[in-house]
């Protein structure tokens, strides 16, 4: 072989090894130097090149973090847990003194061999709970496999979060809640004594904090992005269409659904949140709805909403504001916004058809919905045509088809049989509805479709 073709290679293979990440290893293979034990009492101990972490009873979640603090960084580490036992892995995250007597918080990578199957979802530890569960992005949901060794990527890069596991893409979100801390391998607390002793696994554990966006992997087959910066619209959102319905700040896009003029009261913004006031539970007899100063035809619509005890309120679209110049709500479909288990309207209408996420009088929610009443939810409408359909907190719970005879039928069951043309229209504004009670609004963003 000559000179030529052997400096060739030679090149060719320098080039690839300065391509390729620089890599540090947090775990030695031996001890736990560099790392330290927060928060609870469960033991970690090295055995043939790995870390377990072994549960206990009678202790909060124990952590072994790093001494150390990362901002932008690409983690990798395989892992393995023994079946029945939730774990994670912390990432950005912070023990202060002055948060929770010292409570670990922050980003965890889940950790989760039970039937829902949450792996590589990411949680925010003692803070605001789940970012990204795996009901945003199911078919990764398989990427786990239960009682081998797995393989994680993480990759933190100023806003943007996203996990990898046995190379499939899972989570992924927009965030700068913390931007820097250390990362840190939990074992969850245990209630039941048959769990006692279930240990969870790490080996290969390894970080590259060099040239990060250089090396982060291709957006070409993405999850699924949430975006969790309030009332924002990420890079990745606008490529997509998206746009923010409400600012976050103004009432600029809105107005009145029976004035020319935003309501001069029974609404307030508060600290990035569009609330509608308690005032004595009646139907647009406050402030009033609030609807959109123009009209929408197909679109994706997305809602973050927060109910107080006992409240009523509604997402309404193909809404008509000239359609009732009388008392009550303005006219349009509703997405429902109740307290199903203290409003007395959850009783009411046909099988639960007045209750949270139904077509309001029309078609019901089931039951079995995912719902948080102390929390913010996310309510999604998506029209496409004359197709219809609701979901909740990244769950599709009902669908439907309108203008044909099944949807004159249900309407003609319904309060809305003496409207003409209900729910049929091409276009509509959409709606927020004052029901007299206190309901939270953030995150109203909106994607039109062709």
């Amino acid at each position: 072989m000559n000179k030529n073709i052997l400096l060739a290679i030679f090149l060719l293979f320098t080039a690839a090894i300065s391509a390729q990440e620089k890599w540090e290893p947090l775990f030695n293979g031996k001890n736990l130097k560099g790392w330290k034990k927060l928060n609870g009492k469960a033991e970690y101990k090295v055995v043939d090149g790995t870390i377990v972490g072994i549960s206990k009873m009678n202790t909060p979640n124990t952590f072994l973090a790093t001494e150390k603090n990362y901002g932008d960084f690409i983690l990798e580490f395989d892992f393995k847990v023994d079946d029945g036992l939730n774990s994670g892995v912390q990432f950005r995250s912070l023990s202060l003194k002055d948060y929770q007597n010292g409570r670990v918080h922050g980003y965890q990578f889940e950790i989760d061999p039970a039937a829902r199957a949450w792996t590589g979802g990411i949680y925010d530890e003692a803070r605001r709970n789940w970012l990204y569960p795996m009901t945003v992005n199911p078919p990764a949901r398989t990427a786990f496999k239960n009682g081998q060794w797995n393989k994680a990527r993480i990759e933190a890069i100023g806003s943007s979060i996203r996990t990898w596991v046995n190379g499939i893409a899972c989570a992924n979100i927009w965030d700068d809640m913390t931007l820097e801390g250390f990362i840190a391998l939990q074992v969850h607390a245990i209630g039941d004594k048959a769990q006692e002793g279930k240990t969870v696994s790490w080996k290969d554990i390894r970080i590259c904090t060099t040239d990060v966006e250089k090396y982060k992997t291709s957006d070409a087959n993405d999850a699924p992005q949430v975006n969790c910066i309030v009332n924002t619209i990420s890079p990745k959102e606008a490529k997509e269409g998206w746009a923010l319905l409400w600012d976050g700040k103004t009432t600029n896009g809105w107005r009145g659904a029976k004035i020319s003029n935003f309501p001069e009261k029974g609404w307030v913004v508060d600290n990035g949140i569009l609330k509608v006031l308690k005032s004595g539970g009646g139907e647009s007899t406050n402030g009033g709805d609030i609807v959109t100063t123009r009209k929408y035809k197909n679109f994706i619509l997305s809602v973050d909403f927060k109910i107080t005890e006992g409240a009523n309120s509604g997402i309404k679209y193909f809404v008509n504001p000239d359609l009732n110049k009388g008392e009550g709500s303005a006219i349009g479909c509703e997405f429902q916004i109740l307290d199903d288990d203290k409003h007395p309207d959850a009783k009411l209408g046909v099988r639960g058809n007045r209750k949270l996420g139904s077509l309001y009088d029309l078609i019901p929610a089931p039951e079995n919905k995912p719902f948080n009443k102390k929390e913010f939810n996310t309510a999604v409408v998506v029209v496409k045509g004359n197709k219809v359909e609701h979901w909740l907190n990244g769950v599709k719970i009902l669908e439907y088809e309108r203008n044909n005879d099944m949807w004159k039928a249900l309407v003609n069951y319904s309060k809305y049989r003496d409207w003409p043309n209900f729910g049929n229209t091409a276009e509509g504004n959409i709606l927020l509805q004052d029901h007299g009670d206190e309901v939270w609004f953030k995150n109203v963003k909106i994607k039109e479709l062709k």
